[in-house]
């Protein structure tokens, strides 16, 4: 059946095209697919080389292997080879594929045989899929090949029909995220009569081969394994076709499943089995862990073991998930309900009939109960998935407290049943022993309620039960009582040993949690860089008892911005891996595919803009549990974070200064534009009527002239003289002199300064006549005083202008008050501000917005205050109030 036209009303799969714009930045990848050595896919692989080589394409040969097959080396002629790398391993030198050196070289097409192949230790990559990796993300396409058997997906099937362990796998998200798979078939009796001929292996290991692995029957399998796994991948590549460009496919689109992880040696199987069914039908899948509260009587092999299937399932293409609850059929469901799952793997074994004791199974109970999702079953041998919590095995020491324990307290109520049964003589003291049962629980666990419970049964029966002091039971109804309590003893110690076990992990998981919500409150009020890493090492190294790193970018490379211990340091490989880690945004180190010798695992901290640094922890070979992952990602995660505001409060600071130092500039560039046009416009043109004219002018015009060339340019030199003197307070350069003052002489020459700019204004003065001297700068006071006379001439008005002095306790007050307009509350303070002025009503403000700026710098230069007043009188006007602290000539206490 042909594919359809395309419709025009459909939208193209948004997902799909972003999956698609993905891969046209990266390389391309082709994988040549064989059932089992020998099927000539290398050869496959080299002659389509040699043919693009002779179409003129960049193609070189990173590595391929011959195995000794001569027609396969006779291809190589005429093909470019790289240079390979010497490796020594195990006092034995190999010749490895050169990636640094391809990654140098960048050709277009690059040959790499062996996809599942391990590298040697010590190598950037564990496995050479991870080479390709990277190659692929430079843009480089590559070519590689690989047998059907190396896939993890695959490799326990593989072993169930050849018998031979696959210790080299590759992930199945590698295959099926080729851009081109290619099958190499070749039918299973040709591939014996080659291997026979010596054209596979030399003739001593072909005869092993075909008596161990190349059979018929394995070979068909295997045969049957490629082909269906191409078929699946040619299925996706139809499927991506029709959803990029709007085809309506008969695709399934809700089928989803789920797989139950254990802690069982089964649980790996059933993954693999839901990674081969989730392939198959093209579905989504999850892969989920319930976990009970008291995960504290979990022991640390089955967590490890966990984490290593879950790990396991990630690598095949599910997404994990982690729950927490004592009905696990209930949490189960519940969860494939909120997922939507249509399927529901789990893998059993068969009940064993001496062991009826383990009540109904998992699936047995998710069978009854499940109404919706289809359930498999995948069986085998092992313990069931996640029927029981393991629990650890006590040490001699744990066993002999607990022996101690349920002695004391079943010895203690003995003690205390005698002396009820001398004082009041109770018909029934079993509630006695009841109690010492549930305090052994307590305080001990489990096993104490145990021992306590089978203790108490014989000390209940020896010395209560007629006839005392032996173990017969006289009564029929003393024998069912007996029992009734025994049973009553062991359900009670088991429920308050659980209520005990939960009550500690749950002091536990609130301790991390307050340690979580501390940290988070402690990033909340921090700023700087310094303080939130410093913060978060400390955290992480409370948390997890490892030693913690943490780099961030600076000047181009990564530097240890924090480290704890303070002397923690990093060698060539850990700076390496973290600098793998910062740009490919993914683990790198200890116990991931990328440098795994370092000594760390380095993690990104990622935020919404990128990664903004790296963090280390240090493994020494101890693989981190679940619980210290997940403190581990949710510590990170709020540094990320806390490292990126803080960059963002960085920027926005410098960004608020430039547009601060922008609008100065803008200020400026307005206020010269006019003060300096202004006048030199006056000037130059009377200075050419003086040189036009000359002797002809009247004298009376000449004067004039000059007056104002005179005038404009002293108004010039007093706009200079502001920005030098706003240049010099700015700069903290400006240097006061510390002599003593008459304010009432600075007073007067200011006004006369003044009057002489301005000879038709009004101004009066009120100097209190028992005014001390304070101390100064008489230069820089005068200034002070003339600035804001000509702020108030200019926004005044006509109305008089009056300046006052006088004392106001241990200081001195001056007030310039003009009778204008006023200044709005809001605007009080920014009439100090640089550049600031007030229009009039024709929009044009005089000045240039530096007078009030430079007196508010002079004044708290001579250690004074300024603030300005509106309204002022007459419910209008501006006064400006400077206040100067008096201070004393000598230690008599007076002033001059």
């Amino acid at each position: 059946m042909g594919i359809p036209d395309l419709d025009p009303n459909r939208r193209p799969d948004p997902d799909a095209l972003l999956a698609l714009a993905e891969k046209q930045r990266r390389g391309k990848l082709t994988i040549f697919v064989g059932a089992a050595p020998g099927v000539g896919k290398t050869y496959a692989m080299l002659q389509k080389a040699r043919r693009l080589r002779d179409a003129g394409a960049d193609i070189v040969v990173g590595l391929v292997e011959t195995h000794g097959r001569d027609e396969t080396a006779a291809l190589l002629d005429g093909l470019k080879l790289l240079p390979r790398v010497a490796v020594e391993y195990r006092e034995r030198l190999l010749h490895e594929f050169d990636l640094d050196g391809t990654l140098k070289r960048r050709p277009g097409v690059v040959i790499v045989d062996e996809l599942a192949h391990s590298n040697p230790e010590g190598s950037r990559h564990p496995k050479r899929y991870q080479d390709i990796e990277e190659l692929l993300s430079e843009g480089i396409d590559v070519w590689t090949a690989m047998n059907i058997q190396h896939l993890e997906s695959l490799s326990d099937l593989v072993t169930q029909i050849t018998g031979v362990t696959i210790r080299e796998r590759v992930p199945d998200k590698v295959l099926a995220n080729a851009d081109e798979v290619l099958l190499v078939d070749l039918s299973p009796s040709e591939l014996v009569e080659r291997l026979k001929q010596g054209k596979v292996y030399l003739p001593e290991s072909a005869t092993r081969a075909v008596d161990r692995f190349f059979r018929i029957g394995n070979l068909t399998a295997l045969r049957e394994l490629a082909l269906r796994r191409t078929a699946d991948r040619v299925d996706d590549q139809v499927v991506d076709y029709l959803k990029q460009n709007a085809i309506y496919g008969p695709w399934a689109s809700g089928e989803r499943l789920v797989v139950c992880v254990g802690a069982d040696t089964l649980s790996e199987t059933a993954v693999r089995a839901a990674g081969r069914l989730a392939s198959g039908l093209n579905a989504s899948w999850v892969a989920v862990h319930v976990e009970r509260p008291d995960m504290d009587r979990e022991s640390p092999e089955a967590l490890r073991r966990v984490d290593q299937t879950l790990k396991l399932a990630e690598q095949l293409g599910a997404e994990v998930q982690r729950l927490s609850g004592n009905d696990f059929v209930e949490e189960i469901l519940s969860f494939a309900a909120r997922q939507h799952a249509t399927q529901i793997v789990i893998g059993a074994t068969r009940k064993m009939p001496w062991r009826p004791w383990r009540g109904q199974s998992l699936q047995a109970a998710l069978g009854e109960r499940a109404n919706g999702p289809a359930l498999h079953v995948i069986t085998g041998e092992g313990e069931p998935a996640m029927a029981r919590v393991s629990t650890l095995m006590p040490g001699w020491s744990e066993i002999k407290r607990t022996l101690l324990l349920g002695t004391l307290a079943v010895g203690a109520a003995t003690i205390i049943g005698s002396a009820l049964d001398t004082i009041v003589h109770l018909p029934n003291l079993s509630i006695v022993f009841l109690m010492a049962v549930l305090g052994a629980a307590a305080y001990a666990g489990l096993g104490a309620a145990l021992f306590a419970s089978a203790l108490s049964t014989l000390a209940y029966n020896f010395f209560f039960i007629e006839p005392r002091y032996t173990f017969t039971v006289a009564e029929p109804s003393e024998v069912f009582a007996l029992f009734a309590y025994l049973g009553v003893a062991l359900l009670g110690g088991s429920l308050a040993a659980r209520i005990r076990d939960q009550a500690k992990a749950a002091r536990s998981r609130a301790a991390a949690t307050q340690a979580l919500y501390d940290f988070s409150r402690k990033l909340s009020g921090t700023a700087k860089d310094d303080e939130v890493l410093w913060a978060a090492v400390t955290q992480l190294q409370a948390t997890l008892r490892r030693n913690v790193i943490v780099f961030l970018p600076k000047e181009g490379d990564l530097q240890i911005m924090a480290a704890w211990p303070p002397d923690t340091e990093a060698n060539v490989t850990d700076m390496t891996a973290a600098r793998w880690a910062q740009e490919k945004q993914e683990p790198a180190g200890s116990g991931t595919g990328t440098l795994p010798n370092s000594q760390f695992q380095f993690r990104p901290l990622m935020s919404p803009h990128g990664s903004v640094g790296v963090c280390g922890i240090e493994l020494a070979g101890e693989p981190m549990t679940s619980s210290e992952e997940r403190n581990l990602m949710a510590i990170i995660d709020q540094t990320a974070i806390a490292i990126d505001r803080a960059r963002l409060s960085r920027e926005s600071l410098e960004q608020a200064a430039r547009l601060e130092g922008e609008r100065y500039r803008d200020a400026l560039l307005s206020s010269i534009s006019h003060d300096l046009k202004t006048p030199l416009a006056t000037i130059t043109g009377a200075v050419s009527s003086l040189r036009e004219f000359g002797e002809r002018m009247p004298p009376a015009s000449r004067d004039d002239l000059l007056q104002s060339i005179e005038q404009e340019s002293d108004r010039l030199s007093r706009f200079v003289a502001n920005l030098l003197d706003m240049s010099r307070i700015e700069a903290g350069g400006l240097r006061t002199a510390r002599d003593w003052i008459d304010v009432a002489d600075v007073v007067r020459s200011a006004v006369e300064r003044i009057r002489r700019y301005f000879p038709g204004r009004v101004i009066e003065t009120g100097i209190a006549t028992d005014l001390p001297l304070i101390e100064g700068d008489s230069v820089l006071m005068g200034q002070i005083l003339f600035n804001l006379l000509d702020n108030a001439v200019k926004y005044g008005g006509s109305e008089p202008i009056n300046v006052y002095a006088r004392r106001d306790g241990d200081a001195v007050l001056i007030s310039v008050t003009d009778l204008g307009k006023g200044i709005p509350p809001e605007d009080l303070e920014r009439v100090f501000e640089k550049f600031y002025r007030r229009g009039k009503a024709d929009g044009r403000a005089p000045g240039t917005g530096l007078g009030l700026s430079i007196a508010r710098g002079f004044v708290e230069a001579m250690g004074g205050t300024i603030r300005a007043e509106s309204p002022a009188l007459k419910k209008k006007g501006t006064r400006i109030v400077m206040r100067f602290p008096l201070k004393t000539a000598s230690g008599d206490g007076t002033t001059p």
